[in-house]
């Protein structure tokens, strides 16, 4: 089954009792059992049918064996870390979304995992960081903000010869372009509130392994701390998902055009977008993935001039998130990576005058006029 077909017809989307090809929102919390332990589904943290629908769905589309869906994306990577033990250490990709660092660094640090933030893009930086205690490799490719790209095979190989377990952070290119688990990853994580929900309107977290022990443990972790999806958030998440194909492939075309547009401004001094030749890791991307995504990050010269774009946009929505159908616009260092010190985001390269776009699905002719008449509007008032 090919991935646009696969968006339609994929998980256990349709209501095998009824034929319902919209999976109903079973709004149950308890299920009636024929005899004591003979059910289908107990009770609904441990398991719901709309629920199902979504976690094989994902597991279908990143060709892994089981897939599980949680409140939030930070619920799904909360999950992932309760995998590991008081004294473990895991190794995260230094250019990591603000909430995963915050995460790593001050919370499950509380409970004696200790996180080593590194350049993943270097294999001889990842292998220096391992230690005895090393339990497993957190990766974003590419990255929020800075879009830098990891080869996922390499270090799925550094990661397998090292016994350690790998995570991927596959929110950015989402299982329409990029499928980590078929180049050696042993999980996969999404924050599914961005593309794969893709219209602002529910909250979600996906983890999917094709490793059966792994799988029975997240399911453990699932059930016993209790951050599950909802039956409704589910229902909204299959229905977002079935268009993926066709949002991922027009918010490229888009996101191309936009990034060639700020290229060519003068007032531009940076444009980070894996889609450009240059773009360290493009090759590496280009063969992991199917595409380049509708992300961009651009720099100019100073925070009040970057202030001075947000604020004279008309059709880049000021916002947190991405991957929706509207074009969003942000400052990571005061917005999305507010929780990392200026000193860190600094030196991994998030300057004060750093702005992310999420492209969306308005013309591309649109936000590239909205763009030209945000940088006039902020060259004025700095004259």
């Amino acid at each position: 089954m090919r991935k646009k077909t696969k968006l339609i017809h994929g998980g256990k989307t349709v209501d095998q009792s009824t034929g319902a090809v919209s999976l109903p929102i079973f709004q149950a919390t308890t299920f009636k059992q024929d005899g004591v332990g003979n059910f289908t589904y107990e009770y609904g943290r441990t398991g719901n049918p709309t629920r199902e629908g979504v976690e094989t769905f994902i597991a279908d589309l990143e060709e892994g064996k089981r897939g599980f869906a949680f409140a939030s994306g930070m619920a799904a990577i909360t999950a992932v870390t309760q995998l590991f033990s008081a004294g473990d250490h895991i190794i995260v990709t230094d250019d990591v979304y603000g909430g995963t660092f915050r995460l790593m660094s001050k919370i499950v640090s509380r409970f004696g995992i200790e996180a080593s933030f590194v350049d993943t893009t270097n294999q001889d930086k990842i292998q220096a960081a391992i230690r005895p205690e090393t339990k497993a490799v957190f990766i974003e490719t590419p990255t929020n903000p800075l879009l830098k790209v990891t080869d996922i095979e390499a270090i799925a190989a550094l990661v397998n010869k090292n016994g350690l377990t790998l995570v991927v952070d596959n929110t950015f290119s989402t299982p329409y372009w990029q499928r980590p688990l078929t180049l050696g990853a042993d999980i996969v994580v999404h924050s599914a509130t961005k593309y794969l929900g893709g219209h602002s309107d529910v909250v979600s977290g996906l983890v999917v392994t094709n490793n059966d022990e792994l799988a029975e443990k997240l399911h453990f972790i699932q059930n016993g701390a209790g951050a599950v999806l909802s039956p409704h958030d589910s229902w909204l998440l299959i229905r977002g998902m079935k268009t993926l194909g066709v949002r991922m492939e027009e918010i490229e075309q888009n996101a191309n055009s936009v990034a060639q547009f700020l290229r060519n401004h003068p007032d531009v001094h940076k444009v980070y977008y894996p889609g450009f030749s240059d773009h360290p890791g493009h090759h590496i991307h280009k063969q992991q993935s199917e595409g380049f995504g509708g992300m961009i990050s651009f720099a100019v010269s100073t925070e009040e001039q970057a202030l001075e774009i947000l604020k004279n946009v008309k059709y880049f929505t000021l916002a947190e998130s991405l991957g929706a159908v509207e074009s969003l616009i942000s400052l990571p260092a005061k917005m999305t990576h507010a929780s990392i010190p200026r000193e860190r985001r600094l030196k991994i390269g998030i300057e004060d005058g750093l702005i992310r776009l999420s492209i969306g699905l308005e013309d591309s002719e649109d936000l590239i006029e909205d763009l030209a008449a945000a940088f006039e509007k902020s060259k004025q008032l700095s004259h």
